[in-house]
């Protein structure tokens, strides 16, 4: 893709792409690190939040500290697509506090879950007794994450 097209110039993308990797840098460290005095690239930032181009910053917790050893993607069928149905079963889902994310698929499944639980038996009660108890919600073929 033309960046160019979207206003964007290498120094925006570099911005931008050294706030993905960590997201707490300083003013100072981002203007060093991208050759520029900390006014003009505290401008840019400014700029490229308010454009959109950065949505907001956030923190990666440690699953582990918090006691959930298993990282799974559960993919889900649903019963019925019609009227708002979908819509109630997206909210459902993402009120459920071992749902990590909710994505609407096209294909075979229709949504993929990211899931944490405690362990294998946590995770083998919560789609039993949470997701099997979804209206619709068809949960079939679970992946655990391996490592890390």
């Amino acid at each position: 893709m033309n960046l160019s097209k979207l206003g964007l110039d290498d120094v925006d993308v570099a911005l931008m792409s050294l706030l993905q990797k960590d997201g707490r840098l300083s003013n100072a460290k981002l203007a060093e690190q991208v050759a520029l005095s900390e006014t003009p690239c505290w401008r840019r930032l400014k700029r490229l939040e308010a454009d959109g181009y950065i949505e907001g910053y956030q923190a990666v917790l440690s699953r582990k500290k918090l006691g959930y050893g298993v990282l799974a993607f559960v993919q889900v069928g649903f019963g019925s697509h019609i009227g708002d149905a979908p819509l109630r079963f997206e909210e459902q889902v993402q009120a459920i506090p071992e749902v990590l994310s909710c994505h609407n698929l096209t294909g075979e499944c229709d949504y993929l879950l990211q899931v944490v639980a405690e362990d294998l038996e946590a995770f083998g009660v919560f789609v039993r007794d949470v997701l099997r108890e979804l209206p619709g919600c068809r949960p079939s073929a679970p992946a655990c994450r391996c490592a890390k």
